[in-house]
Formats: C-alpha cells, sequence, structure tokens
C-alpha cells in the first residue's frame, strides 16, 4: 500500500503526470502503436493512388500488382495495430487506476479521520472508485490524442507533396476547426467538474443512508431518504445533458465545416486535374487526405476522454492536499503508561471544542471521562491516542510528546477499542489479532477470553475461522471483538471510547474486573456514560462544554448535583457503591 512519503512526492497538480509516469513503457509502446498506425493511414491513400495509376496506364502488364499487395498489407498491418492498441489501451487503464487507488487509499488511512471528516465516507468512496477510474484513463488518451494529432498534420503534409495548392486551401479553414476544439475544449472542463461533484453528492448521501438504514426502517422514511440522497440527481441529469449538447454541438460544427473544406480540396484536385497537373490516383490520394486532415471526431473523443480525467484527477488531487499525520522519530523509554494533557485546545469550524484541557493520568492507574453529549469526551480519547491532533497544547506518554513517537512505537504502546468496532481482516483471529504483526492462536484465545468472547465465537460454524462478513454478531459481541482486539494488544495505554455501551451487565462485571484492577504497567482511560463504570475507576474527568468542570474519584464528584444529573435516575442507586479511597494511585494527586 501506498505510504505517506508515497504521496509527498506527489503533488496535486501533478498528479496526471504522476500518473503517466506509472505507465511510462506501456505509454510509450501505445504511443508507438497508435503512431505506427497513423503513418499506415497516411501511406495507405499514396499506394492506392499509386495502383490505380497504373492500372489506368497498363491494365495487364502487371506493373500495378505490387502496389496492390502493399495496399492489402497496410490494411492487415492496420487491423493489427488496431488490436494492439486496444488491448494496450485497456491495460493501461486498468494499471493506471489501480496505482491511483493505491496511492490514494494509503494517504486517506494516513490522513485518518481527518478525511472523512472533510469529505464524507461516500465522497471518498465516489473519488477513489468512480474519479480514480476516469482519471487512470489519462495516459492511454494522452499517448493516443498525441498519436491522433500525427494522422490530421500527417495528412496536411501529404496534401502539401501531392500539390502545394491542396495544402493551402486545407489551411485556409483549419483555423475554424481550432476554434472549435478550443471552445469544446473549455466548455466541456466545466461541465465534467460540475458533473463529478453531483456524483460526489449523490454518494455522499447514499453512504449516510446505508449507515442508517435501520432508523430509516423504523421511521418509515425510506421514501423521504431516497429524495434526499437523490436531490443533486437533476443537477446531474442537467450538467450529463450539457456535456452531451456540448460535445454534440462541436461534432455538429466539425460536420458542417469538415465537407466543405473536403469539398474545396476535391474541386482544387479536379480543376488540376483538368489541367493535367494531377492524374487520377492523385486525386484519389487527395480525397483520402482531406478526409484524414479534417479528423476532428477523433479529435473531439480523444480530447472528452483527456478532458474528464484531468477533472477526476482534480477532484483526486483534494485528497492529496489533506496532510497526512506526520510522525517523528523518538522511541519510548521504559515506562506504566502515564499519560499527560498540558493546556490542550481544540478548535473545529471556528469553535472551540476543547480549551486548555490539563489532566495526568498516572501509569497503571485508570481514568473514566465522563459528561454530556456533544462535550468533547470521544475527542479528548482520540487525541489521548494521537487519532487527531490539539491546535494548541501538547499531549506525553511517559515524559515524550506523542508527536515526536514513530508510527510503529506510538501504535504499539496505544491500544483502542470503540462503541462500535470495525471487524477488518477476512476471519474473526484476524480481527482479533489486527493490530500484532504475527498473531499466535494463544494470543487471540486469550484475549477472546479476557473480553468474554471465547464462547460464543466457538459457536460460529468455523469458530475462529468463521469470515467475519458470515459471523452474525449482535451489537455486544461485535463490543467484545473490539475489546479482545484491544487486550491482544497489551498496550502500556488502553483507550476505550463507550467501548462498554452494548454489554450486559454481567459481561460489563467481568471484563470491567479486568479493566479496573490494578495494572502496574499500563493505564487506561475509558469514555464512561454509567455510573457503575465511573465508580470503579481510580478518577473520573467531569467534561462540560469542552472544559474540564471538575475531576477526582467517583465518591468525591458524587456529591455535586450536577454530576449526579449526568447519569440516568435509574442508574442512580449504583452510585452507592462508592470507592473508599479519596487519593490518586501511586500518592499523585489528580489535576
Amino acid at each position: 500500500m501506498s505510504t505517506p512519503d508515497d504521496t509527498r512526492t506527489t503533488p496535486p497538480a501533478q498528479l496526471p503526470r504522476a500518473t503517466v509516469r506509472q505507465s511510462r513503457a506501456r505509454c510509450t509502446a501505445l504511443f508507438l502503436t497508435t503512431t505506427a498506425a497513423a503513418a499506415a493511414s497516411l501511406l495507405l491513400p499514396a499506394a492506392l493512388g499509386r495502383a490505380v495509376d497504373l492500372l489506368l496506364a497498363g491494365p495487364g502488364d502487371g506493373r500495378a500488382t505490387p502496389w496492390v499487395l502493399v495496399c492489402a498489407a497496410l490494411v492487415l498491418l492496420l487491423a493489427v495495430l488496431d488490436t494492439v492498441e486496444t488491448v494496450l489501451s485497456a491495460t493501461t487503464n486498468a494499471r493506471g487506476t489501480a496505482w491511483l487507488r493505491k496511492l490514494l487509499t494509503g494517504h486517506v488511512l494516513a490522513v485518518g479521520p481527518r478525511a472523512a471528516g472533510r469529505f464524507g465516507p461516500g465522497d471518498l468512496v465516489a473519488r477513489l472508485v468512480g474519479n480514480a477510474a476516469h482519471a487512470g484513463t489519462a495516459p492511454a488518451t494522452a499517448a493516443a490524442l498525441l498519436a491522433a494529432l500525427a494522422a490530421p498534420l500527417g495528412a496536411v503534409v501529404a496534401l502539401w507533396l501531392v500539390d502545394p495548392l491542396l495544402a493551402a486551401v486545407f489551411l485556409a479553414g483549419a483555423p475554424v476547426l481550432t476554434l472549435l476544439l478550443r471552445a469544446f475544449a473549455r466548455d466541456s472542463s466545466r461541465c465534467v467538474a460540475r458533473y463529478q461533484e453531483a456524483q460526489g453528492r449523490i454518494a455522499a448521501g447514499l453512504a449516510e443512508a446505508l449507515g442508517g438504514f435501520r432508523t430509516i426502517a423504523a421511521g418509515g422514511t425510506a421514501g423521504r431518504e431516497t429524495a434526499r440522497v437523490l436531490r443533486p440527481l437533476p443537477e446531474l441529469a442537467r450538467e450529463g445533458r450539457r456535456m452531451w449538447q456540448v460535445q454534440g454541438r462541436a461534432a455538429a460544427q466539425a460536420v458542417a465545416v469538415a465537407p466543405l473544406l473536403q469539398i474545396g480540396v476535391l474541386a482544387v484536385a479536379g480543376v488540376l486535374l483538368v489541367r493535367h497537373r494531377l492524374s487520377v490516383g492523385d486525386v484519389l490520394a487527395a480525397s483520402r487526405y482531406a478526409v484524414l486532415a479534417t479528423g476532428v471526431g477523433v479529435l473531439v473523443g480523444q480530447l472528452s476522454g483527456l478532458i474528464r480525467a484531468r477533472a477526476a484527477a482534480r477532484r483526486l488531487g483534494e485528497l492529496l492536499e489533506e496532510p497526512p499525520i506526520p510522525y517523528g522519530s523518538g522511541e519510548l523509554p521504559s515506562g506504566d503508561g502515564r499519560l499527560e494533557l498540558r493546556g490542550v485546545s481544540v478548535r473545529r469550524a471556528g469553535r472551540v471544542v476543547l480549551d486548555g484541557i490539563d489532566l495526568v493520568v498516572p501509569g497503571g492507574s485508570t481514568l473514566a471521562v465522563v459528561g454530556r453529549s456533544g462535550s468533547g469526551k470521544s475527542l479528548l480519547a482520540a487525541l489521548a491516542g494521537r487519532l487527531a491532533d490539539p491546535d494548541d497544547g501538547e499531549i506525553l506518554l511517559d515524559g515524550v510528546p506523542l508527536r515526536e513517537l514513530t508510527r510503529d512505537e506510538l501504535r504499539g504502546a496505544v491500544g483502542h477499542a470503540f462503541e462500535r468496532p470495525a471487524l477488518l481482516g477476512d476471519t474473526v483471529a484476524d480481527t482479533i489479532g489486527l493490530a500484532l504483526s504475527a498473531p499466535s492462536r494463544e494470543q487471540v484465545v486469550a484475549a477472546a477470553r479476557t473480553a468474554r468472547a471465547d464462547t460464543f465465537v466457538r459457536r460460529l460454524p468455523e469458530g475462529y475461522a468463521t469470515l467475519c462478513a458470515d459471523a452474525p454478531l449482535s451489537g455486544g459481541e461485535a463490543q467484545r471483538l473490539g475489546l479482545a482486539r484491544a487486550f491482544a494488544q497489551d498496550a502500556r495505554l488502553m483507550i476505550l471510547d463507550d467501548a462498554l455501551s452494548s454489554l450486559d451487565t454481567v459481561t460489563e462485571r467481568h471484563i470491567a474486573e479486568v479493566l479496573f484492577r490494578p495494572a502496574p504497567g499500563s493505564s487506561r482511560l475509558i469514555v464512561a456514560h454509567r455510573v457503575s463504570t465511573a465508580a470503579r475507576a481510580d478518577a473520573v474527568v467531569w467534561l462540560d462544554g469542552g472544559r474540564v468542570r471538575a475531576c477526582g474519584p467517583h465518591e468525591r464528584l458524587w456529591q455535586l448535583a450536577g454530576y449526579r444529573g449526568l447519569f440516568a435516575a435509574g442508574q442512580q442507586r449504583d452510585g452507592g457503591a462508592r470507592r473508599t479511597s479519596a487519593a490518586a494511585p501511586d500518592g499523585e494527586e489528580w489535576p
């Protein structure tokens, strides 16, 4: 997969050129093939004209036979070259598209959640699938376009060789064709860009709808959601019609101009024939060269494809403009997972989401983060594991700023579990051992047992070898697999972002016994919504409006009415399980 280093060497503006470089050999072969086909097309009229003249001069003397054979050989060569061109174009397009998707997928994953936040999952998929396919045709289209120019230019030269007057007649009308192509390129570029943008909006809406299909079904809002997703469809249709109108207008104008030029060339050739300056074969060759010289239709098609590819490349370039997460070269010293947040602030869309957060999670301890929806809990958890970076302040793990750590060092030291874990990997065993380079079965099974997942995994059709796509899992079971993945990593800092929310009370109690027991070499930061979770933690930080409103042991915070109001009325009785120690572990004071 592409790495961030790959993307840094490919500036967005140079993406089409970089795509061509990746298929340099095939593009060269394609260019040579199409150029050879253009050369054969230019030689064929001359050979036909010579054969006709010899046949008219001496029908039975056999002098025309070699030229007839030359014509047949040229026709056969054109057929072979056309086949080779088709194969080369298809394979070059496929390789270019594959390279772009690999490059952009690696870059998007290196950027992290910020990419989905800016573009949205649906639009990202549309760019990486549809736009990459269009942009991937740029190398083959560019090579074919350059070769396609050879035929009209060569035909003009051939007309000049037949008689300079014929070339002069054609060139008198050539500026009109040039203006038509220029207007087509300008108008088509605007239409294609708006068309692809509308496609992206439809894809984004569809991804949102698929993510909430159960809510849509439960609410009976399928009709309204369909209308919402397809809201850009009229614009898509309008821009699609404009593209065809622009291309049709260019073709119609070319059809109107090209015959006039051909007729002009033939008329002058006829006059020269009468004056015995040209032979019949010369007139035949001139007529074919006039057709080749006015081959605007081929140029329009190639130019249209190149315009679509460049418009798609611009949309892909927007992804490359989003910088990946930079990593340092530092390593962690030996430690027990002490986490520090110093003056951490985050702004989103001009709004302060977290404001001057100062926290310390002593090594081997557990900190619960509570607060109302929108208070910044999940963002704080993301910052602690460097899934996002603060705008101000610094975050340290065992005294080392997270920004200074290498990717492997950071990701090996911090484990995550989420409310809705993504079950990545082919099998259940793969998804549990995802964070390990070479997980053993013993590690996978031990982690599953710790997360209380081993029993239901063994009941699956193939046990741990069951494909994730074939595993019928409830929300709680999927959450336990996510917890097992975090346990398998055995990191010095474990971050749980509401990762216990779907568990039944019995399972939660068993897992809590593991999470909240003393762990000298590991600390834990847990985003919590249940009072029982907060009560078990060594300390609780209460976020309110992006600020730390209070921090300390649960039993002390429980004296505050606002803190008690965070939890549902039915859970308040669980607050009776107060912790008896108000001091932070290891003799440290909680901020």
